[in-house]
This record gives C-alpha cells, structure tokens and sequence, in this order.
C-alpha cells in the first residue's frame, strides 16, 4: 500500500541524497533503489510520518552509516 506522504518522503530523500553527495538526481535514485534504501523507508513508514519530511533523508544516511558492510559505497561520494 501506498501512502501519498511516503512517496514525497522517497523523492524528498532523494533530492537531499543527490544533493548532499554532489550527484545527479538519476545517480542518487539508481543507488537508493539498488540497495533496497527505499524499502527500508517503507519498512519505517509509520515512525517516519510523524517526523518531518526531510527525517527521511536522515534515516537513510544514518542506515547507511551504521551498516557499512551492507551498503556499497559507490567512488563518486562518500557517506
């Protein structure tokens, strides 16, 4: 089931992710979506809807900072 606010929470996620890392919004989509990061955002949806939008974004960096070994780092950024 999709919820309206978790897509803007996807695209949002996104743009913050592409941005921070200086990649372009396809680059950032491909990798989040290659390492199941938008699942995990579903996975989470009834906490992270009552945070603001962006604690999406947050929550991916932070999975991704604390599992090193699950997520591949691609050479063009570093998280």
């Amino acid at each position: 089931m999709i919820r309206p606010d978790e897509n803007l929470m996807k695209i949002l996620a996104t743009e913050m992710f592409a941005q921070n890392h200086n990649l372009k919004g396809i680059d950032a989509f491909r990798y989040l979506k290659q390492n199941n990061l938008y699942d995990n955002i579903s996975k989470h949806y009834n906490a992270l809807h009552t945070q603001p939008l962006d604690e999406a974004y947050y929550f991916i960096e932070d999975v991704i900072k604390y599992h090193p070994e699950r997520y591949k780092q691609p050479a063009t950024f570093n998280v």
